[in-house]
């Protein structure tokens, strides 16, 4: 098959997770970059990226690579790719762009209405009818980046991001996305057999997306991407690479998986989340304060996102909050390895412990370290 090039968008500090993850899928040439990591492969390889990337966003497959300096560059550049190959006259496209560091092109909307009108154009000089622009459910998504006199255009095989797994319909507020939380799971070397425990576990996405990642569930198997709209789709290829993950899915698990919330309407839509992700039956969900709380198992793992001011959480409660989870630690998870997410550095203290990694990350457009520690036994 052809040879692409793709890159796989990620949150920031979840890079080397995406790039392990492509690794172990046979991707070639891996680099991570800025916010993402380019990988080399054929269609099999980005239709594999989308079915079981757990940290990625989205998977994109790059058409054009040129040097512009001005709008009309940008048009010409653009009208250079074939796009009768990629889209009809009867389908739907959105431009998405972004510009940094250019001044002819330093408006990303009128960057993306003039990669638009190069794209319409050579359709409808082919075919005398143009594609529609819905930039809500497109059929074919792109993606263009214009930095300095560098442009790169690319058309999205995801469509909807790739943190949408279908298991958690309704936005809860301040969430960990899935992406996001199977990205620092990836992280954090959790070995999928030491009994792992989530004190503070609130929507309770950490635990399902650790079940899935132990029962080697993929997590695009039940979704559907843009790639499937458009005219080169191999249908067939497609289905033998679903029908595959399927048979791989594990649908028993012997490590614990544990949680506890003190606010009962977070477990009720953790016990939701993992019914709808079919995992209900591998974790079990306590409400109960993490004060109070003595995990059915001893831990040997922790993850955790307390609050942390720009969360949920008022400010008076934010600093007993910490020292509630640093005493958990301490008195029910002697000699176990603990990670915590934090938006502010001031809280971290309040644990009473002594970290020993510092992973600089995002949660959505917050700055967060995942922080590693050791609980002495």
């Amino acid at each position: 098959m052809e040879e692409r090039h793709y890159f796989a968008a990620c949150g920031r500090g979840l890079e080397p997770a995406v790039a392990g993850e492509l690794r172990e899928l046979g991707a070639q040439h891996v680099e991570e970059r800025r916010g993402g990591v380019a990988f080399h492969g054929d269609r099999r390889m980005g239709y594999l990226a989308n079915l079981w990337l757990r940290a990625a966003i989205r998977v994109q497959e790059e058409l054009l690579r040129a040097e512009v300096r001005d709008p009309n560059d940008l048009y010409e550049a653009v009208a250079t790719v074939d796009w009768c190959r990629y889209i009809r006259p009867d389908q739907t496209l959105a431009v998405y762009a972004s510009t940094r560091d250019t001044e002819e092109l330093r408006h990303s909307g009128f960057a993306a209405l003039r990669a638009k009108d190069a794209i319409v154009d050579v359709v409808r000089q082919e075919h005398s009818r143009r594609p529609s622009v819905d930039t809500r459910d497109p059929d074919v998504p792109l993606k263009l980046i214009v930095q300095r006199d560098k442009l790169l255009l690319y058309r999205d095989l995801s469509g909807a991001s790739l943190h949408k797994r279908g298991w958690r319909p309704i936005q809860v507020k301040s969430p960990l996305n899935e992406a996001t939380a199977a990205g620092l799971l990836l992280l954090s070397g959790w070995d999928r057999e030491t009994p792992l425990c989530d004190p503070m576990c609130g929507s309770g996405t950490f635990l399902v997306e650790a079940a899935m990642l132990a029962t080697n569930r993929a997590p695009g198997l039940h979704r559907y991407f843009a790639f499937e709209r458009w005219d080169d789709h191999d249908a067939r290829l497609w289905e033998q690479l679903r029908e595959e993950a399927r048979d791989q899915a594990l649908f028993e698990l012997d490590v614990p998986l544990m949680g506890a919330d003190r606010h009962e309407g977070a477990i009720s839509l953790a016990m939701k989340g993992a019914y709808d992700a079919d995992v209900d039956q591998l974790i079990s969900l306590t409400v109960i304060d993490a004060a109070r709380w003595k995990p059915p198992t001893m831990p040997g793992f922790v993850v955790t996102n307390p609050p942390y001011g720009e969360r949920i959480g008022r400010d008076e409660d934010l600093v007993d909050s910490w020292r509630t989870l640093g005493d958990f630690l301490k008195r029910a998870c002697a000699g176990a390895t603990a990670w915590v997410l934090s938006g502010n550095p001031e809280l971290t203290r309040h644990l009473g412990l002594r970290a020993s990694v510092r992973i600089p990350v995002k949660n959505g457009p917050i700055d967060c370290r995942w922080i590693r520690y050791e609980v002495r036994d």
